[in-house]
């Protein structure tokens, strides 16, 4: 009979302050360490210190089309 070898658990980085982190279900905060540091990303969103780049779309009514 063949023996099952435990699955390796991943683990990633901390976006907040880069500690390693189990990626688990039993960790609520994934992908985060704690609920500080989900709260520290959060607040950073929205105080808007993070933007995502976007480009100016002509409009359906713009004539340079």
């Amino acid at each position: 009979m063949a023996t099952l070898k435990p699955a390796k658990v991943r683990t990633v980085a901390c976006p907040s302050c880069g500690a390693l982190v189990e990626w688990v279900p039993e960790n609520r905060y994934r992908p985060f360490c704690s609920a500080r540091c989900k709260g520290v990303d959060f607040g950073a969103w929205a105080s808007e210190q993070y933007r995502v780049e976007a480009t100016d779309e002509p409009g359906p009514d713009d004539p340079s089309e």
